[in-house]
C-alpha cells in the first residue's frame, strides 16, 4: 500500500483543506483580500463601528457646517428671529408714535434712520416690521408644507382616482395668478390681523408642495426596501411613516425653505397694494407704500424698509439653496 504524498501532521486536516482551497485559486484570493484589508487598516471581517456610514441627514449637516453661504444666511435669519421676538431690546421707541413736526426729517441722535412722511421713527418701525413679516412667512410656510405634504403624499402613495382628482385640482389652483387672487379675495376682508393673509397664502401655495411631495412619494415607494417591507406584511401607515416619509421629505424641506422668503415678499406686495395688512399694523409693505409718494423728499423712509425686506428674502433664498446642495446627492 502506498503512503499518501502529503501526510497529516498536527492539524493536518486543516493543512490539507487549505491546500485544497489553494489549488482551486480561492485561497489565494482570500489571502490577497485579507492582506489588502490589513494594509488599509481594516479588519478582514469588515469596517469597525468607527467607520459606520453616515445617514443622509448627518451627511447633509456635515456639508452645511462647512458651507459659508449657509453660515451667513443662518446668522442673518437668527438675527431676524431675535429682533422679531424681542424688538424692544434694540428699539426702545413706539412704532405707532408719530410727530408731524418731524415729518420727512433725516437722521438725528436717537433716530438713526430719520422719520417718514407721518413723522414716525423709521428705525423703530423697521425693527418692529420684522416681527410681522417673519411671523407671516413662517406660519404660511408651515401651513403650506403640512397641507401640501399630506395631500400630495397620500395621493402619490395610493394613486388611482384620488391621485387623478388631486392633479386636476392642483391644475386649477396653478391657473390662478397669485397677486390677482389676493386682490380679489383679500379686498373683501376688513380684519387687521395677519391670519387672512396667511390663509390666502396657504390656499394658493399648497399645490406646489403637493406636487413635489407626490413625486417624491411615488419615487420612494418603488424602492426595494419598501417592497420588502410590504412583502413582510407592513401596514400602509407603517410604510408611510417609517419607510417612505423619511426618504421623501428632503425635497419638500428644500422647496419650503426657499418659499418662505417668497411668502415674506408676497405679504409686502399685498400690503403695498392695500389688500394685505392694514394700519395700525406695522409691516415693511405698509411702510414702503406710505413712503413711495415722498421718495424725492425723503428717500430714507423708503430705503430702510425696502433694504430690510430685500435682505430677509435673500437670506432665506440663500439658505434654501444651501440646503438643496446638501440634500441633493446629484450635486455632491
Amino acid at each position: 500500500m502506498s503512503e499518501p504524498s502529503q501526510p497529516y501532521a498536527a492539524g493536518g486536516g486543516r493543512a490539507n483543506e487549505d491546500s485544497a482551497i489553494a489549488s482551486t485559486g480561492m485561497g489565494g484570493a482570500m489571502d490577497l483580500a485579507a492582506a489588502e484589508a490589513e494594509t488599509l487598516g481594516t479588519p478582514p471581517g469588515g469596517p469597525g463601528p468607527q467607520e459606520r456610514a453616515r445617514s443622509l441627514w448627518s451627511d447633509a449637516w456635515h456639508d452645511l457646517r462647512r458651507n459659508p453661504v449657509f453660515i451667513i444666511s443662518g446668522l442673518v435669519i437668527l438675527f431676524l428671529v431675535f429682533i422679531s421676538l424681542w424688538p424692544h431690546l434694540i428699539a426702545s421707541g413706539n412704532p405707532l408714535k408719530c410727530d408731524l413736526s418731524k415729518a420727512q426729517e433725516g437722521s438725528q441722535p436717537g433716530h438713526p434712520f430719520g422719520f417718514n412722511g407721518q413723522g414716525c421713527d423709521v428705525y423703530t418701525r423697521t425693527v418692529y416690521g420684522a416681527r410681522t413679516s417673519v411671523a407671516v412667512g413662517v406660519c404660511a410656510t408651515l401651513g403650506v408644507a403640512i397641507l401640501g405634504s399630506v395631500l400630495g403624499g397620500l395621493a402619490g402613495f395610493f394613486g388611482g382616482i384620488s391621485d387623478s382628482i388631486l392633479s386636476r385640482i392642483t391644475d386649477i389652483f396653478f391657473a390662478i395668478p397669485v397677486v390677482l387672487g389676493g386682490l380679489v379675495l383679500l379686498s373683501v376682508v376688513t380684519s387687521n390681523s395677519i391670519w387672512p393673509v396667511i390663509g390666502f397664502m396657504v390656499l394658493l401655495g399648497w399645490p406646489q408642495i403637493s406636487r413635489i411631495a407626490r413625486g417624491s412619494v411615488i419615487t420612494a415607494k418603488q424602492n426595494d426596501y419598501v417592497q420588502a417591507a410590504r412583502a413582510l406584511g407592513a401596514s400602509n401607515s407603517r410604510l408611510l411613516l417609517r419607510h417612505i416619509t423619511p426618504n421623501a421629505v428632503a425635497p419638500v424641506i428644500v422647496v419650503a425653505t426657499i418659499a418662505l422668503g417668497t411668502y415674506i415678499a408676497l405679504e409686502a406686495t399685498l400690503s403695498y397694494l392695500g389688500v394685505g395688512l392694514k394700519p395700525p399694523s406695522v409691516s415693511w409693505g405698509i411702510d414702503i407704500s406710505a413712503a413711495s409718494p415722498y421718495i424725492r423728499n425723503a428717500p430714507h423712509a423708503l430705503l430702510w424698509p425696502s433694504g430690510a425686506l430685500a435682505l430677509t428674502v435673500l437670506a432665506f433664498i440663500m439658505l434654501g439653496d444651501a440646503v438643496r446642495d446638501a440634500l441633493d446627492p446629484k450635486l455632491r
